[in-house]
């Protein structure tokens, strides 16, 4: 292709006067002479040969560059192509990939929001925690050099006893090993352990202070301060862990935070590191948001052991908000107190209490029994500890005041007494003969004393409690048309069966109100009449929490409003200085009931305490009203106990619910705990 570019011609004439042409002839003296032939910038050539006139030149051929041009502009092409690939498409990877080898981003902790009762008294605070980590892009990447770094480290931690489920080798070995170094994944720091203890952090610290992919980080991790008789002693580091039973109900309430886990850390993506800590349960995971903060980032420079040399850049951390409990202390822990003292004395161990401020709303106590102490689970349980939970048949870490669902016994009555007489299907002199059931077929539906309770109206039948009454007034009977199955459903799920409340804690129970649509589906049976008379006094498939019996009850103490409960109040900042947001109460329904059912409602409440099933109530200095509850659950275990009510009568400070779990009667059992709670509230506190 060069030989191409210049060709051989011949003229049959020459330009003497071209000094790019080589000129091949004779050439006469008198053109010597002429100054165009001895010029600067040219060079003469004399060449031998024969006499004619014949020219010799060469000359550039442009017909022939086209093929270098195209392959010329293929090569820059590509070699544009391949830098802007590197400095643009991957730019930012190689940057990160050589800045990484000096310098490097730290996350700088926020503390986490302090959890305060009404009272503004912290309920847990934060403590110091060493966590050891590993960053596996920096450990070496021979093998045997890295079994031996895992290796000290599975030693110190076995010399100290830290607890495993495996050996401490095995398990950092594998989770290394699932790690692809070529990932992003490996620049992300693996968890090892946390909650170690000061001796053991010293001692990891002179082993691998040299060791380049380990590192050892002061966090902080929750004390909770009323969750054992060990906390409030302050002597977190001698609880004993075999006594898992040590606790309070605070626990359920607050519940506890953990090293975030691999299905949290997809979720929440670039918010949190695999070493962060997050609310597993309670408040502490329904809040996370509010009380987690924003983390702090630090741009610095670091040596060849990955040490911090220099700060490059800050930017600070903002502290999470705090929040203020509607959970008044002192009451929580009496009325823990008194129901713990009475299961034992029964040699019962399960049961609920839950009080409610009745025009806002607010929970002030939620005692679930039995509990468990969730420091054990802020310092890391093992799973073997773990394990004797679920296994216990009494299921401490389940809050049964709000996830328990149970029959509701008659405690619903006044519910079923409000609808009637809002339908017009009662008034309040309405009455029916109770002589002891009704019969209806074959099958015949009791009252509970026997012989019945005479000519009764609705007052008369909530202060007693008359079935036959809520089987009339329920199903109907003879002549007489009752509420029926839709109007009972209506109005149970007016007065919040059948769905949660909207309590700001997770887990809560929908409870259940039936229907012949449900029992068909799930029972594959019809609807009968026995099954609405079994609905009209709380028996059957009804089931309801704890605390959607404090709920309802809560419409009668307020005169006509179904609240949503909550447990907090506030969002503060800086030292509780700044309010950061203000929750008001809500209501959820209102104007369901008329002014007068609630009112005749209310007064067979009051009759409850005066005349009634609740008279071990009369006593206190100030008036109660209420409804027991005396549930059938199971024919070879007793009745669940129950009792609601509000207090004082005209102007209602507390609404109350009390459930012990086969207690039997709700006049033996729940009646005597109300009593204790309300008199140490109102007399002794």
């Amino acid at each position: 292709m060069i030989k191409k570019l210049f060709t051989k011609q011949k003229n049959k004439y020459s330009d003497f006067n071209d000094p790019f042409v080589v000129k091949k002839g004779k050439i006469k003296n008198s053109q010597l002479q002429d100054p165009a032939y001895r010029s600067d910038w040219t060079e003469e050539s004399f060449l031998s040969g024969d006499n004619s006139n014949e020219v010799v030149g060469k000359s550039f051929n442009f017909k022939t560059i086209k093929p270098i041009l195209i392959v010329f502009v293929i090569l820059i092409s590509f070699l544009l192509a391949r830098v802007a690939y590197l400095q643009v498409i991957k730019g930012q990877y190689y940057y990160n990939l050589a800045e990484g080898n000096r310098t490097r981003i730290q996350s700088i902790e926020a503390n986490r929001g302090i959890i305060y009762d009404r009272n503004y008294k912290p309920l847990l605070n934060n403590t110091a925690n060493f966590v050891l980590y590993l960053t596996p892009i920096d450990l070496p990447t021979d093998e045997l050099k890295r079994d031996n770094i895992v290796r000290d480290i599975s030693e110190i931690l076995e010399e100290n006893e830290i607890p495993s489920d495996e050996s401490w080798f095995v398990r950092i070995k594998n989770d290394l090993d699932n790690i692809d170094l070529k990932s992003s994944r490996a620049y992300n720091p693996l968890y090892v352990v946390d909650n170690l203890d000061h001796e053991t952090a010293m001692s990891l610290l002179i082993k691998t202070d040299r060791i380049l992919g380990v590192s050892l980080t002061a966090k902080t991790r929750r004390q909770y301060s009323w969750s054992s008789n060990e906390m409030q002693k302050n002597d977190l580091e001698n609880l004993n862990r075999a006594d898992l039973s040590i606790g309070s109900s605070m626990s359920h309430l607050l519940g506890y935070t953990g090293i975030i886990n691999k299905k949290e850390l997809e979720k929440y993506g670039t918010e949190y590191s695999p070493i962060d800590y997050i609310g597993k349960t309670g408040l502490e995971n329904f809040w996370e948001s509010s009380l987690k903060g924003v983390k702090g980032k630090k741009h610095i420079e670091v040596d060849a052991l990955g040490r911090e040399k220099k700060v490059i850049s800050k930017e600070e951390s903002q502290d999470g908000y705090n929040l203020i409990l509607s959970i008044d202390l002192e009451l929580q822990k009496k009325v823990e107190e008194v129901l713990r003292t009475y299961l034992e004395k029964l040699d019962l161990d399960r049961g609920s209490v839950v009080i409610l401020e009745p025009n806002t709303g607010q929970v002030l106590a939620l005692v679930s029994w039995p509990a468990y102490d969730n420091n054990v689970f802020a310092r890391g349980i093992k799973s073997s500890e773990y394990q004797k939970f679920l296994n216990d048949e009494d299921n401490p870490l389940f809050n049964r005041s709000i996830s328990g669902e149970f029959p509701a016994g008659s405690t619903v009555k006044p519910i079923f007494s409000a609808a009637a007489l809002n339908e017009g299907v009662i008034s309040e002199n309405t009455s029916f003969l109770s002589t002891g059931g009704l019969s209806i077929s074959s099958w015949f539906f009791p009252d509970w004393k026997s012989g019945g309770h005479g000519i009764t109206n609705v007052r008369k039948a909530i202060a007693d409690s008359v079935n036959t009454f809520f089987y009339y007034i329920g199903g109907g009977y003879g002549d007489f048309e009752g509420l029926g199955l839709d109007r009972l459903v209506e109005y149970s799920k007016k007065f919040g069966l059948g769905a949660q409340s909207g309590i700001d804690i997770k887990n809560e129970g929908d409870g259940l109100v039936p229907t012949a649509k449900w029992k068909r589906e799930v029972k594959d049976e019809a609807w009968y009449i026995g099954d609405t008379y079994h609905f009209a006094i709380g028996q059957g498939d009804l089931l309801a929490t704890p605390l959607q019996v404090a709920n309802f009850t809560n419409v009668f103490a307020n005169r006509g409003k179904l609240m949503r409960p909550y447990l907090v109040t506030e969002l503060r900042s800086d030292n509780n200085e700044t309010i950061v947001q203000k929750i008001e109460p809500e209501i959820v329904r209102e104007d369901f009931i008329d002014d007068y059912s609630l009112e005749v409602v209310r007064q067979g409440m009051r009759r409850t305490v005066t005349r009634g099933s609740g008279r071990a109530l009369s006593l206190l200095p100030i008036e109660v009203a209420g409804k027991t509850g005396t549930a059938q659950w199971s024919s070879q275990k007793e009745n669940h106990a129950w009792f609601t009510g509000f207090a004082p009568y005209e102007n209602p400070e507390l609404t109350f619910t009390v459930l012990v779990e086969e207690g039997g009667e709700g006049s033996e059992v729940a009646v005597p705990i109300v009593r204790d709670i309300l008199s140490w509230y109102f007399r002794d506190r």
